[in-house]
């Protein structure tokens, strides 16, 4: 009997996963793809770099298995999936015209590391070949960020779910229209878990299981949320933690849609229960060394793990205790009556917090976005990249990555910076994160 070549075929969990499109924004070559239900790897362009492996807040998208090449599971098979298929044994893959299985390992693992190698060339590479945010983004931590817990609820784990309490749920924002939409309406929502432990950091983020069924009668698959308040809670010294969540009322094309997750949110009232899980990430972290300075360049609900660290540092600058290097906010939205927090940011001293607004279609004014305020503060942000102290955090709409990694490139090139190596460096220290959606 003729045998088929075997290969290690990528795969994603569709328990675990809280289809956050990370893996799918960040895949080099295009082979992660999704539908309303799963995200699954295409097996014949997937060159196994490895890219997208630490970045996977829950560990869902690290998962293998050996098939022969001509029956690896095809796209229209995992979108079907409400669990992985298990291994196959020896014996079944000599059955389906398979190989030598440990030959196919290890051959399968020599390619991988060649892959994952070719994946971490110079950054310039990415910039003439084309925008690649795997290439700059961290996958690391500072070196002085706390330590992380993760994934202590979910389907994998002891406890499946936390109940939380709602405490709280204020809106942040006006509910606005543009271009005669009614397309804003952002919510600050607060959870407490009552006795029950859950550890976050900022920089972190949980999944929320919204009740019911979706269309075609299976369980809403949970929706990912950024945790805006510090470590020691919303309120200091209590096991809670808050929300940034805008009402989505429309789909990346502009047509009319109640957003499952962010509608049952924004419409909770203080006593009703939520399912969570998580929490979720271990690289987006801030530092905790003094004199460290931290960057952040944000829109939208983006800003809310930024608030988060802008708070925990107040937080330990009121305590004494704490010497802070230099905080930074960019900060950009369409108008500032989109801008969660408006009013707070503008009260916090001038002294303990730099801010740069940018809006994009505030009325008789130019469109000015985040990598705009970057550049217009070139000379403080080129000293920021020169001290080996400086984390950088970028977080909202992915479109805004590009802008603002060329507007950093471009910042240090014109300070006589060597760019390939400070971009270099920033990515291996987890000194650059970029989390975009």
């Amino acid at each position: 009997m003729s045998t088929d070549i075997l290969i290690k075929q990528h795969v994603i969990d569709p328990e675990i996963c809280i289809r956050c499109n990370t893996c799918e924004a960040i895949c080099p070559v295009g082979a992660i793809t999704h539908d309303s239900l799963n995200y699954v790897v295409k097996a014949d362009i997937c060159n196994g770099c490895m890219d997208c492996i630490s970045p996977c807040p829950t560990g869902s998208i690290d998962n293998w298995r050996m098939m022969p090449k001509a029956k690896a599971y095809s796209i229209e098979e995992q979108l079907k999936w409400d669990e992985l298929p298990a291994e196959l044994s020896a014996e079944e893959l000599a059955a389906a015209g398979g190989g030598d299985a440990g030959a196919a390992q290890e051959e399968a693992q020599a390619a991988v590391q060649a892959a994952a190698a070719s994946s971490a060339s110079a950054v310039t590479t990415a910039v003439a070949s084309g925008f690649n945010s795997a290439q700059f983004g961290a996958t690391i931590p500072p070196w002085s960020a706390a330590h992380a817990y993760t994934n202590l609820y979910g389907p994998k784990a002891a406890e499946k779910t936390i109940t939380a309490t709602v405490t709280g749920n204020l809106r942040v924002t006006e509910v606005g229209k543009q271009d005669g939409q009614h397309d804003y309406d952002t919510h600050h929502i607060v959870l407490d878990f009552g006795n029950l432990p859950f550890p976050v950091l900022e920089g972190q983020s949980i999944g929320i299981l919204p009740p019911g069924e979706d269309a075609k009668g299976k369980p809403h698959h949970a929706r990912q949320y950024s945790i805006a308040s510090p470590r020691n809670g919303e309120r200091p010294g209590h096991n809670n933690l808050s929300l940034t969540i805008k009402r989505v009322l429309e789909d990346h094309d502009g047509q009319p849609v109640r957003g499952v997750g962010s509608n049952y949110m924004c419409d909770l009232n203080v006593g009703d229960k939520v399912q969570v899980i998580g929490p979720f990430g271990a690289s987006f972290l801030m530092p905790n060394h003094p004199k460290s300075n931290i960057v952040m360049i944000c829109t939208g609900t983006g800003s809310a793990p930024m608030r988060a660290m802008t708070e925990w540092r107040r937080r330990l600058r009121a305590s004494g205790k704490f010497e802070g290097g230099k905080l930074m906010l960019f900060f950009g939205a369409r108008t500032p009556a989109e801008l969660p927090y408006f009013g707070p940011l503008n009260n916090l001293p001038k002294d303990f917090i730099d801010i740069e607004f940018a809006f994009s279609r505030e009325a008789g004014k130019t469109k000015r976005y985040v990598q705009d305020a970057l550049r217009d503060r070139a000379a403080d942000v080129a000293a920021l990249l020169k001290d080996g102290n400086t984390c950088f955090y970028v977080c909202g709409l992915k479109s805004m990555e590009e802008g603002v990694v060329m507007a950093l490139r471009d910042i240090a090139q014109n300070a006589g910076l060597d760019w390939e190596a400070i971009g270099g460096v920033l990515k291996k220290e987890g000194r650059l994160h970029l989390e975009t959606y």
